[in-house]
């Protein structure tokens, strides 16, 4: 293991760094990765960030983002970067199961890992950790480790800030979730003075959809939403013909499950999407109740307790009928 004094000293000399994070990258993963990336390159590190798969297109204007490699369309390049690495940060996931065939190259490796991470019960595969299940994101963690362990403030550069806000704004799903303190407030703060334009961001992240992408929401909300009131609970299945004919492309699925978590009665929401391999699901929920239990016991994932996800094996419909069957076992949380 490294401890702090260890990684700094390193951290003084330029390194080959690798950065990468979790499969399907959201806003936290690609906003820290980034964040990280702007960070170290001003510091004569060589960094590339690698992920594992395609990501929204609605990142693709961060700042750095031209010098993303995806694993999946740069096999051999991605391999020879990772061999040849010092130092690999793993951010914004804490198993290398979540990272798919890019596990086992990292898992191989001589190179030092490096987990930044705010998820539950982190596998024991890396040799230094900045970790907090309280920090509302990744991205948070991130700006704590430049400034707070590394003391680096002053290279919290715009592009950097921007990153970082980035993933803040939307693990926090806009700064409105419980974790989101005041603490983060402050740091929110610090990045808007560091040159993050918030509104703008905000802009490019929620306001770039397609015309397919409302029409595929509109859907979803007319026809595949279904509420179970006896529950507290609402769940919107889509099927393989409905993301073929909505032509819907990575990232236009993302934030449908929080329209069936807003209706005011609603404790417990399922988005479940039946993909070519396997069917997805996305739990989001109210106050206390353990959307990431019922992940990790049922459907082979886990989370946050207000944000979880998973996948099944089985048909839609029969995952559809299972996450029904289970609802009896947590009726006195859903309707309390």
């Amino acid at each position: 293991m490294l401890d702090l004094a260890s990684l700094t000293d390193l951290l003084t000399k330029p390194q080959k760094i690798v950065i990468t994070t979790h499969h399907k990258p959201d806003g936290d993963a690609m906003g820290s990765s980034l964040g990280l990336y702007n960070y170290l390159i001003q510091q004569g590190h060589h960094a590339r960030v690698i992920a594992p798969t395609d990501y929204p297109d609605f990142l693709s204007w961060l700042p750095g983002n031209e010098n993303v490699i995806i694993y999946t369309e740069h096999r051999e390049e991605a391999a020879a970067l990772i061999a040849d690495a010092n130092l690999i940060f793993c951010l914004d996931f804490n198993a290398l199961s979540r990272i798919n065939d890019m596990g086992e190259l990292v898992g191989e490796s001589s190179a030092y890992k490096i987990m930044i991470d705010h998820h539950l019960e982190p596998a024991d595969f890396d040799d230094y950790r900045h970790w907090d299940i309280n920090a509302c994101a990744t991205a948070q963690l991130v700006y704590d480790f430049i400034v707070n362990e590394l003391h680096h403030k002053e290279l919290v550069n715009k592009d950097v800030a921007t990153c970082l806000y980035t993933g803040i704004m939307t693990d926090s799903a806009s700064f409105r979730l419980p974790n989101t303190t005041s603490g983060v407030h402050r740091i929110v703060a610090d990045l808007i003075d560091a040159g993050a334009v918030n509104w703008r961001i905000h802009e490019l992240v929620y306001n770039s959809a397609s015309e397919n992408r409302l029409r595929f929401l509109g859907h979803c909300l007319a026809n595949c939403l279904e509420v179970l009131p006896e529950f507290n609970t609402a769940i919107i299945a889509v099927s393989k013909q409905d993301l073929e004919r909505f032509d819907v492309e990575t990232g236009d699925t993302e934030g449908v499950v929080n329209y069936a978590l807003s209706m005011a009665s609603i404790r417990l929401a399922a988005f479940i999407v039946e993909r070519s391999d396997r069917v997805k699901l996305s739990l989001r929920s109210k106050g206390e109740f353990p959307a990431n239990e019922i992940c990790k016991r049922y459907f082979n994932g886990g989370g946050h307790r207000n944000a979880a996800g998973g996948h099944s094996e089985h048909s839609l419909e029969e995952v559809i009928t299972q996450f029904k069957q289970i609802l009896p076992e947590y009726k006195k949380l859903l309707i309390q």
